[in-house]
């Protein structure tokens, strides 16, 4: 019999964790994803497979109604703080996909954290979820070695999504034969706002103007930058446009997919 799950995500990388949950004997009961924007990949997979598409109104109705059963929620990148009753429902938890490592990097800004401090390695998370934000026993942590000083946000999300996925199936798949999986409450580690990420791309004296550039470098997005008669202005430095010459057809595909 198929465990039944509730799917919350969103990006291309949420796509491919849906499908795979599709194709590999989970009972996808309804997928919560950003199908408000224009372009949302996690959106048309769902509608591919005629899967119950919903907003977070819409599940938390479903829910208060009864209308919807689930046995294993996860989170892949979405974007709400998730609360009780919801955290409480299903009797095998819900398990966040944290692209960053945990207890270190909680919240946003693991990439641009990680490239500014020079870290020499880097990680993606599989945790419980409990109220707070990454807080959660942790389940599993898949570290690699990064070399910050070459690494862009936009790359280093690419390899962390990579992984990501992989380790989206090998939990999903111990889950399906052993049920609630070993965890650990990890305590430590610090979080970053949305707020203080953006006023961390502000550059300013003393700073390391091309590690910043790098750090927060992902277009479509504002990166790093100065401010001139009032105007804001995104930074790039001769190493990035460099490997945009090679790479310029897959950075298009890439921003169009909505990812």
């Amino acid at each position: 019999m198929k465990n039944k799950l509730l799917f919350m995500g969103r990006k291309i990388y949420g796509a491919e964790a849906l499908e795979w949950s599709v194709q590999n004997n989970w009972d996808v009961v309804a997928v919560v994803t950003d199908d408000h924007q224009d372009t949302s990949p996690t959106a048309e997979m769902a509608r591919k497979y005629n899967l119950n598409l919903l907003d977070y109104d819409g599940l938390m109705d479903a829910i208060e109604g009864n209308k919807l059963e689930f046995d294993l929620a996860v989170s892949y990148v979405y974007w709400k703080i998730l609360k009780k009753p919801l955290i409480e429902i299903p009797s095998l938890g819900i398990i966040n996909f944290h692209p960053a490592p945990l207890p270190e990097l909680k919240g946003t800004g693991g990439f641009n954290v990680a490239i500014l401090e020079n870290h020499d390695s880097f990680g993606v998370t599989a945790h419980y979820l409990d109220e707070g934000i990454d807080t959660g026993p942790v389940i599993e942590v898949d570290r690699f070695t990064i070399d910050a000083k070459s690494e862009t946000a936009q790359s280093l999300e690419r390899k962390s999504h990579q992984r990501m996925v992989e380790l989206y199936k090998k939990i999903l798949n111990e889950v399906a034969r052993t049920g609630v999986l070993p965890s650990k409450k990890l305590n430590g580690g610090r979080s970053v706002s949305r707020k203080e990420m953006e006023e961390m791309k502000q550059i300013k004296p003393g700073d390391d103007i091309d590690a910043k550039i790098r750090a927060f470098w992902f277009p479509p997005y504002d990166g790093a930058s100065i401010q001139i008669s009032g105007q804001r202005f995104t930074l790039v430095n001769r190493e990035i446009i460099e490997n945009l010459e090679g790479d310029a057809e897959a950075l298009f595909r890439h921003t169009q997919k909505g990812s």
